[in-house]
This record gives C-alpha cells, sequence and structure tokens, in this order.
C-alpha cells in the first residue's frame, strides 16, 4: 500500500508532463495463460492497492454498473509491395463503401494519387485521395473480403513479433460482437466468461456500448501544447438499453464503471451538457479529454497502463489527477507491473 502526493493545482499541460521512463522489459508482449491472472492497481482516493484482477470481484457493489465497449476487431493490416517492389503496408481505418476505404499507409515514400498499391496477384488497390494522415484507397474487390482473406490481427507497434493464432484468440474480448476496431479495447481483455458469471451473481450489472477504435488511437502527438492536439474522429452507437441503464444507475445514486477509455468516451461523448442524460444513437465523436475536463457520467474507470505523451494518459490523467497518475506509474514500474495492451491493469476512482 503506498501513500499518494496531495493533488497539485493544473497549469497549461505540455506534452513534457506525460512524458516517462519505461523499461523495455515491462512491456507485455504476450498474453498470460490466463486472462484474469493479470495484476490490477488499485487508485483509490488516498492510497495506492497491488492486487489480482481476480479482486475485482470484491472491489465492486451490488448495483454497480460496468460499461463495456462490445467492439470486434478486424484483421485491418495489410502487406504488400509498389509495381517497383517496394514494400507497403496498410491498415483500414474504416470501409466508406464496399471497395472504398480509409487507410495509413506505410511505405518508403509517400504513395501519390493513382499509385497502384499490390496486396496479392488478384488483389491490388489504387490511391484514391487523402485526407489528413489517411489516405482512400479504391480496391478491385469488396474490402471485408479481401481482409478477411489476407488481413493480418493490427497489433500495436511495440508488440515485437508477428501475429499467429494466439494473437487472433486473445487479442479480441470475450464479449466482442460487433467487428470495426483496429486495435482492442485492451481493458477488457482481462475479462473471462467465469468471471463475468460471477459478477453478475454479486448483481453487479453490464451495459454494452460499441466504440470501434481506429487507426488514430496509434498516432502520437506532435505538438507541445497539448491544447493544440485534435483527435482523430471515431464512431460510436450506444442503443437504448445501455443509455438507459446508465441513466437509471446515475438516478438512484449507483456507480457507472467504464471498463476502458474507449466505453468511457462514448458514454461522456453522449451526456447532455446539461442534464448529463446519456443519449442513444449512433455519433462520431472526436473528444479529447485532457486535465480539467468535466467529467458528467463515469465513476471509476478500469483501464491498463498507456505509452508516454499519449493521449490515452492524458485521459487517465484526467479523470484521477495528474500527479496521482504521475505517482501511481512510478509505483507500478517500481513493482514491475507488465506495460500496455497485454498487461495489467488499473482500477482508477475519479478525483475530487
Amino acid at each position: 500500500m503506498t501513500t499518494v502526493a496531495t493533488p497539485r493545482p493544473e497549469t497549461e499541460l505540455t506534452l513534457a508532463d506525460f512524458d516517462f521512463f519505461l523499461p523495455p522489459d515491462l512491456i507485455a508482449q504476450r498474453p498470460l495463460a490466463d486472462r484474469a491472472a493479470s495484476r490490477l492497481l488499485h487508485v483509490a482516493r488516498h492510497e495506492f492497492e497491488d492486487r489480482c484482477f481476480g479482486d475485482i470481484e470484491s472491489l465492486l457493489r451490488p448495483g454497480d454498473l460496468l460499461v463495456f465497449n462490445d467492439t470486434k476487431v478486424v484483421n485491418a493490416r495489410l502487406r504488400g509491395r509498389k509495381p517497383s517492389g517496394g514494400k507497403v503496408e496498410a491498415l483500414i481505418e474504416r470501409v466508406l463503401e464496399p471497395t472504398l476505404a480509409l487507410a495509413m499507409v506505410r511505405t518508403s515514400h509517400t504513395p501519390a494519387l493513382g499509385t497502384r498499391l499490390i496486396f496479392d496477384d488478384m488483389v491490388h488497390a489504387i490511391v484514391d485521395g487523402r485526407q489528413d494522415d489517411f489516405f482512400l484507397l479504391r480496391f478491385n474487390r469488396d474490402v471485408h473480403d479481401v481482409l478477411e482473406q489476407h488481413g493480418l490481427v493490427p497489433l500495436p507497434p511495440y508488440i515485437d513479433h508477428a501475429p499467429d493464432s494466439e494473437d487472433a484468440l486473445r487479442y479480441q474480448t470475450v464479449y466482442a460482437n460487433r467487428p470495426g476496431a483496429v486495435a482492442a479495447p485492451t481493458a477488457g481483455l482481462h475479462f473471462t466468461d467465469a468471471l463475468l458469471a460471477r459478477l453478475q451473481e454479486r448483481s453487479v450489472e453490464f451495459a454494452h456500448v460499441t466504440l470501434h477504435v481506429g487507426a488514430g488511437t496509434f498516432q502520437p502527438v506532435r505538438v507541445e501544447r497539448i491544447s493544440e492536439h485534435r483527435m482523430h474522429s471515431e464512431r460510436y452507437e450506444i442503443s437504448d438499453a445501455a443509455a438507459r441503464s446508465v441513466n437509471e444507475a446515475r438516478v438512484a445514486g449507483r456507480r457507472v464503471i467504464a471498463v476502458g477509455t474507449t466505453s468511457l468516451r462514448a458514454i461522456e461523448s453522449a451526456a447532455e451538457r446539461t442534464t448529463a442524460r446519456v443519449r442513444a444513437g449512433a455519433r462520431e465523436t472526436a473528444l479529447f479529454i485532457t486535465p480539467g475536463y468535466r467529467f458528467r457520467v463515469t465513476d471509476l474507470l478500469l483501464t491498463n497502463f498507456h505509452l508516454p505523451k499519449s493521449t490515452l494518459l492524458m485521459l487517465v490523467s484526467a479523470f484521477a489527477g495528474v500527479d496521482r497518475m504521475r505517482d501511481a506509474y512510478a509505483h507500478a514500474i517500481e513493482q514491475r507491473y507488465r506495460f500496455f495492451s497485454y498487461g495489467d491493469a488499473m482500477l482508477l476512482e475519479r478525483a475530487p
């Protein structure tokens, strides 16, 4: 148990405020054999508690509402070549039409309009335009069919092995249901069917929303003043049942617990400014949560450990406090927690 520092007043923050040194050997390269065997750092109001993930049963109360993101990761990474022979890698952000997709493209030189990208003898795409950091790719076949037959699991760049059959199973939550994400909502990777069943037996309630995590999640913040950064838009959907569950929990004074930053961004994006009532429907969000943001819905946040200088680290710092998160990460490094997608988890209580 470690005492947490008293939060300091927030000032104009810069990218350097969210930097830290992480020993490379703490980056989890493979998932644990048991999803629920990971560690859990409970960041309470005034202390840190080192626990195992299964302890979440004792940390939750009857009537608590867990909000899960049920998006499903698609095999969105394609590898190929240019006619000249140069290597090409495309990460499909979203499918706009049956044969048109928005994608991040990596080549030795930025591809010009009209460039042909070859992914297989029978599969190619033409660069049809550009939108900021993304390219419009016009395929000669249905994009969903291309991804199903030729796509790879889109592991994050800090995982250094080629995706395999284990990744196809484990870089996916057990409740994944709606295909469309290019990155997993990693806080949910720790849950097993058995753990979910035990939580339901304890009268913990569930709601599912959908936010398709986009390729923009890998984009670095390139400005020093974080207030100047602009988020890439992502699509989310909240059903009538999910909105009703969240709103009823809030009215009854029960805790709303976001499982992951994507679930949090979805319900906070859907919350009305004046009433904080969550609206059902499908929308786009470019919500960038930084310290000073007023949370309308979320009481607790379950999340993994995030990259230095990332928008996700800024979000959790907004939720729990900049100094408190800095101390929590230092504690996690000292205690050798496993970091990032296949790593350990944190349960954060919202700062006053």
